[in-house]
């Protein structure tokens, strides 16, 4: 059994994230309300480990820097978003830790990237101190559902040590359908593709989402892989007979909101 320095008694939950656009960073919208009060029902993470749709990788990677960067990876929106800093320290010997703990995967440590816009646009209102070290895993493109769902797994029992889980990614993410706002009947779509997600995970029916691809409305719905599989993770990070607890559900063409949260009281 793996031992860990860290004694906490606080299980920390896992939490997958519709992260939408980045404005959501500055913006008052009821996604960023819902971020806020979700983190307000749970006790503070003494870590947070960050799947984000917006570090894919060839291999597994963990951020091991003690000062990560905040990462404006995005273009066409105003210089106040540009402005923005989350300033979370790193934590190298959980890097280390974590590393270890996927040696079956690989994992290699990463000191150049920081804290993508997947990770810190949430976290500005959940944690808006920026008082809790956070790293980033990367998404290993090379691999399947299955084996990000057994990476997801292997990250489960961070969770009994305070590590707080955050998948950040879109059940629903067409980029394409968004910037030109498809046809009403294909958002409507789009809510079946992301209602039957939805009740799948509260059901437990993992193996569906891990099928996804088979759902006949996927192709439109979901066809942007890299958003979807943060939603594997927590999945595997979950506990059996853990609730899901689904949040902000909003939709709009090519895009879903929808959120999942495992282990709240």
């Amino acid at each position: 059994m793996h031992e860990s320095p860290h004694t906490v008694t606080q299980k920390a939950p896992a939490l997958f994230i519709g992260h939408g656009s980045p404005m959501n960073a500055i913006e008052d919208t009821p996604s960023s309300r819902g971020w806020r009060d979700i983190a307000a029902r749970f006790a503070k993470p003494r870590a947070i480990v960050c799947i984000s749709a917006h570090w894919v990788t060839e291999g597994v990677r963990v951020t091991s820097n003690e000062r990560p960067r905040t990462i404006h990876d995005f273009g066409g929106f105003p210089p106040e978003l540009f402005a923005v800093q989350y300033p979370a320290p790193g934590d190298p010997a959980l890097a280390h830790d974590l590393a270890g703990r996927l040696s079956a995967f690989v994992a290699t440590l990463d000191d150049r990237w920081g804290l993508d816009h997947g990770a810190w646009s949430i976290l500005t209102h959940m944690y808006p101190q920026a008082d809790i070290p956070v790293l980033q895993l990367s998404l290993d493109a090379r691999r399947t559902p299955q084996q990000h769902y057994a990476i997801g797994k292997a990250l489960a029992p961070l969770r009994d040590e305070g590590v707080l889980i955050v998948g950040s990614g879109n059940i629903v993410h067409n980029l394409r359908a968004f910037f030109h706002r498809r046809a009403e009947d294909s958002t409507a779509q789009d809510g079946i593709f992301d209602d039957d997600i939805a009740a799948a995970a509260v059901s437990r029916d993992h193996d569906f989402i891990l099928s996804y691809r088979a759902h006949p409305l996927a192709p439109n719905a979901a066809p942007d892989w890299d958003h979807f599989y943060p939603l594997f993770y927590v999945l595997g990070a979950s506990a059996s007979g853990e609730v899901a607890h689904v949040f902000n559900r909003a939709l709009c063409p090519g895009l879903s909101m929808t959120s999942i949260a495992f282990g709240l009281t």
